[in-house]
């Protein structure tokens, strides 16, 4: 395959670094790394702190600080908002000016409208990943897509849930497999993530009691006063949170699991922590939600009913008693970021129309 100039959009609210703020950060990191890795020359546009080893370009997200004597609107946009959206603009204008001297693809990895809606004043291929259900912000831009716009889903739940705004292909997320090792497993049950309501931590918390079983919490907290109301006071008595581990932290602990439990309240549009526990050699217990019942069955661990905590807390169970070889095997055909990056590539040069779903 030829060597390919690819500019590749990142989020310009987290960096792209460890430890990662969420399973976005964590994507584009590795799939930035895989690329570069294959012999393409990679540019990363990410927000500042991001890893300088994959090429990054930093957005300038500068905060913005009305002019003295300006009118204070209660209802004026915020300026986190208009943080972001001056970054995007910059970086969109300047792509549409010289984009196409400097680069063959763009691959837009963001969350962000002005990439999609702008993509018509750019004269380069745009692949967009849709990391997330249909919101308001992007389903509005995609009316502005130029019609060489490639959409790309990272699940076939994902797919289906943007099927009424536009067609998209399926390249469902990897993660490097020689990264995330078996390990022995036998200790306590751990739910790794983002500690916030809609990860629902606490339901985790509140069947792994039920189980019998202990549990640890690694994640970073972003939402202080769902921490304080619903984890800080479940803690102790066999529950620890750990903190916001490094990967090579998390690894060890997810390695050292019996099993991995993960509790969204919403559709999760893929579920990266899942793939990375069962890398890990780790059997899941899951809500039957979103995309994680493409590749969490009970083969590899336990699906239970939908925020039901007695039916979370005997999936525990179920699933650690699962073969750890052969979970690490599933995860290897599964999960494996090879087979992700291979998929874009073809997509990048045309070769699409091979492309499995």
């Amino acid at each position: 395959m030829r060597t390919l100039r690819i500019c590749l959009i990142a989020s310009s609210r987290f960096p792209i670094s460890e430890p990662f703020a969420g399973g976005l950060e964590a994507h584009t990191h590795a799939l930035a790394g895989q690329l570069r890795a294959r012999g393409h020359e990679v540019s990363v546009f990410a927000a500042p702190g991001s890893d300088p080893a994959l090429g990054v370009v930093e957005l300038p997200v500068e905060s913005f600080a009305p002019p003295p004597g300006e009118r204070h609107d209660t209802g004026i946009t915020p300026e986190s908002w208009l943080n972001e959206h001056h970054a995007y603009l910059g970086l969109m204008l300047d792509l549409a000016s010289t984009g196409s001297q400097r680069f063959d693809v763009i691959h837009n990895n963001s969350l962000h409208h002005l990439p999609i809606a702008m993509s018509t004043a750019i004269d380069v291929p745009m692949f967009t990943t849709l990391h997330t259900p249909p919101v308001p912000w992007l389903t509005s831009a995609v009316a502005y897509a130029a019609p060489t716009s490639t959409f790309v889903a990272v699940s076939e739940f994902t797919a289906r849930e943007w099927s009424g705004q536009v067609a998209c292909r399926t390249i469902r997320n990897g993660i490097d497999v020689d990264t995330w090792q078996p390990g022995p497993g036998g200790g306590p049950a751990v739910w790794s993530g983002r500690l916030v309501t809609e990860k629902a931590p606490h339901l985790a918390i509140d069947a792994a009691r039920r189980a019998g079983m202990r549990l640890t919490l690694a994640g970073p907290s972003l939402d202080r006063e769902y921490f304080d109301r619903e984890i800080r006071p479940r803690l102790g008595a066999g529950i620890e949170y750990a903190g916001h581990l490094t990967h090579h932290e998390l690894r060890a602990t997810l390695g050292a699991a019996s099993v991995a439990v993960v509790t969204p309240v919403w559709d999760e549009p893929y579920g990266l922590v899942a793939a990375e526990a069962l890398a890990c050699g780790t059997p899941v217990a899951a809500f039957a939600r979103g995309a994680l019942p493409e590749f969490v069955d009970e083969s590899v661990g336990s699906l239970a009913r939908a925020d039901s905590v007695e039916d979370l807390a005997r999936a525990m169970v179920a699933a650690a008693s699962r073969d750890r070889g052969h979970v690490r095997r599933v995860a290897e055909e599964r999960c494996s970021i090879a087979r992700m990056v291979d998929q874009y590539e073809l997509l990048y040069t045309g070769g699409h129309h091979r492309l499995a779903a």
